[in-house]
């Protein structure tokens, strides 16, 4: 059996085009599983996770205790907003605490960039990071690119543009990262205030006209604004972020082709996508949130396997 080069998944970065192919044929055979009358498989019986979100977080953490259940793993779940974070204990006593509950894996969303690093050099478990700040969201981008390939066959050689407030996402950043490294070609579009200044480094080019880009993608991902992350106004109006970066039927009809239209999620119905495109045949949105249990599968399968 082919393994992942890396005992954790704390980014795509650290991932190598083999991992994300094993990940994929992985997810394959999850994904049969997910749809049969009996859901459940035995692979992670005896294998204990801790779920720990330091950040809120609704369809992440559903979307990984559903894949923990399917693989009959026992799970435990923190939420440090109800916990002794908020009385002043240390992100690594937290952990200690669950590891001395002979905790197997850890699934840690955090605010903070490189969280996760810093937990695996301290503590002997696997670890998957779930989102940490404005840096990584792995699994999120192993969904969207595995979602491409079930739409569109393949990744490599297809053009993907991801639309929105590229500087506060995780989100993005793991996508190019992913996209990148599988042959696709990447563009990113959004108000000049939401792009990193150095974000061509990573190989991206950049569009600040929205109707150029869709004319150009194969894929377009539309991100949410974060508001939450916005400690200043990047951009005057969200009635003005919509007219120039949100998509409505009028500008996929008006398209020299059809598209396919992401979305991470929550979506802002109305802001970055109308009802009426989030809910058409060229959304893939629901198969991304059905992607994502089987892909998770994978993911702690795989990562469990390495487990001495």
């Amino acid at each position: 059996m082919s393994e992942l080069s890396v005992k954790h998944l704390l980014g795509i970065k650290y991932l190598n085009e083999a991992d994300i192919q094993l990940i994929f044929e992985t997810a394959d055979n999850f994904k049969e599983v997910i749809n049969r009358a009996i859901k459940k498989v035995p692979s992670l019986r005896d294998i204990t996770i801790a779920n720990i979100f330091f950040e809120n977080s609704t369809r992440t953490k559903l979307s990984f205790e559903l894949a923990q259940k399917r693989l009959s793993a026992d799970v435990i779940n923190f939420s440090a907003a109800q916990s002794s974070v908020k009385k002043g204990e240390t992100l690594i006593d937290t952990v200690n605490n669950i590891l001395s509950m002979k905790v197997d894996m850890v699934v840690m969303r955090h605010p903070n960039p490189g969280a996760g690093i810093f937990l695996s050099k301290h503590v002997n478990a696997a670890i998957v990071n779930a989102g940490d700040g404005a840096h990584e969201h792995p699994t999120q981008a192993l969904l969207d690119s595995y979602s491409i390939r079930e739409r569109l066959g393949d990744v490599a050689g297809k053009k993907v543009v991801i639309v929105g407030d590229i500087l506060h996402s995780r989100v993005a950043l793991s996508n190019i990262f992913a996209l990148k490294l599988q042959g696709a070609e990447v563009k990113v579009c959004g108000p000049k205030t939401l792009l990193p200044k150095h974000i061509e480094s990573l190989g991206v080019t950049v569009e600040t006209n929205l109707r150029k880009a869709l004319n150009w993608c194969d894929v377009a991902n539309m991100l949410r604004i974060q508001n939450e992350r916005l400690d200043i106004s990047y951009f005057p109006t969200t009635r003005e972020y919509t007219q120039q970066f949100g998509v409505n039927r009028a500008v996929l009809d008006s398209l020299d082709k059809e598209i396919v239209i992401m979305h991470p999620g929550p979506i802002n119905r109305g802001v970055e996508i109308t009802s009426e495109v989030a809910d058409s045949d060229q959304s893939i949105i629901l198969d991304q949130v059905e992607n994502g249990v089987a892909v998770r599968m994978a993911v702690m399968y795989l990562l469990a396997s390495k487990i001495k």
